[in-house]
């Protein structure tokens, strides 16, 4: 089994996420904002990656630090679960509808991190979320896990159904890219050799 854990305790979060990149899609998710909490538990069961992530952050203050570290610690989780990344698939590509919206995520475990964001709301919040931390959570999660990260929202209306379409899409796109290949499953899918830098 391919797993991680992170405890991570600052000033701002304290944080325990663990994964299992072979897993079912199970999750145990709070982080103190409701919408997030939905949208990693919808990252788990559509990637099949089992997601435990606890977080206590400073909300009093705003929900910046619990977004960006949670998507750290669960980076740096799935970073450490993919070891030396042999035999993985690597890339990972998926249009995810939700009703009008469709959303397109490709994605390269690359070691090298990068996020291009194409998507925008038309409304601050959606439940007590900022919608501008979601770009900041797919940013904080490329960073730590080192994963070249295209979204971008083709079209759609509905706030809610654009973030979890993107979100699906990134599971959907995980899943693909974590999987191993079984033709290649003892090799690091590089020319280099390895992943990164």
């Amino acid at each position: 089994m391919r797993t991680g854990t992170i405890t991570r305790k600052t000033a701002e979060t304290d944080i325990a996420v663990s994964v299992n990149l072979d897993g079912t899609g199970t999750y145990s998710v709070d982080t103190g904002i409701g919408f997030l909490d939905h949208m990693i538990e919808q990252f788990s069961r559509h990637s099949l990656i089992d997601v435990e992530c606890r977080v206590k952050g400073d909300l009093h203050v705003d929900q910046h630090h619990t977004t960006e570290d949670s998507a750290i610690a669960l980076g740096q989780a799935i970073s450490q679960a993919l070891g030396d990344k042999k035999g993985i698939t690597r890339y990972g590509t998926a249009y995810s509808p939700m009703d009008e919206a469709l959303a397109r995520v490709a994605l390269d475990i690359s070691g090298r991190p990068v996020l291009v964001w194409k998507a925008g709301f038309t409304q601050p919040r959606l439940g007590e979320m900022d919608t501008e931390l979601f770009e900041h959570w797919f940013q904080s999660i490329s960073q730590a896990a080192g994963i070249t990260l295209h979204i971008e929202c083709l079209y759609g209306s509905n706030n809610h159904h654009i973030i979890e379409g993107i979100y699906k899409g990134f599971a959907r796109a995980m899943r693909d890219a974590v999987s191993i290949d079984p033709r290649k499953a003892d090799a690091v899918p590089s020319t280099k050799g390895i992943l990164g830098g």
